[in-house]
C-alpha cells in the first residue's frame, strides 16, 4: 500500500543507518499521522482487526524498517 510507505525522501535520508532508527522512527510515525498516509493506516487496522495481516518487507533488518515502525502503528504501540 504505497500510501503507507515512507517518502522517498525520508528513506534517503535514512538510508537504514541504526544510528539514525530513533528520529526515522520519529518522522515515519509523523509521516503516517498525515493524510494520505492516516487513512490507509485506519484501512489496515480494519483488516488487521477482521482477519489478520501480514506485512512483507525486502529488509535485511527488521528491527530497523518501517515495517517494524508501521506494525506498531498499527497495534496500538
Amino acid at each position: 500500500m504505497k500510501s503507507v510507505a515512507p517518502t522517498s525522501e525520508l528513506r534517503k535520508w535514512y538510508g537504514h543507518r541504526a544510528d539514525r532508527f530513533t528520529e526515522f522512527r520519529d518522522r515515519y510515525r509523523a509521516e503516517l499521522s498525515e493524510t494520505p498516509a492516516r487513512e490507509g493506516v485506519a484501512e489496515l487496522c480494519r483488516v488487521a482487526e477482521d482477519s489478520g495481516l501480514v506485512l512483507l518487507t525486502a529488509t535485511k533488518d527488521l528491527a530497523l524498517s518501517h515495517a517494524a515502525v508501521l506494525s506498531e502503528v498499527i497495534i496500538g504501540e
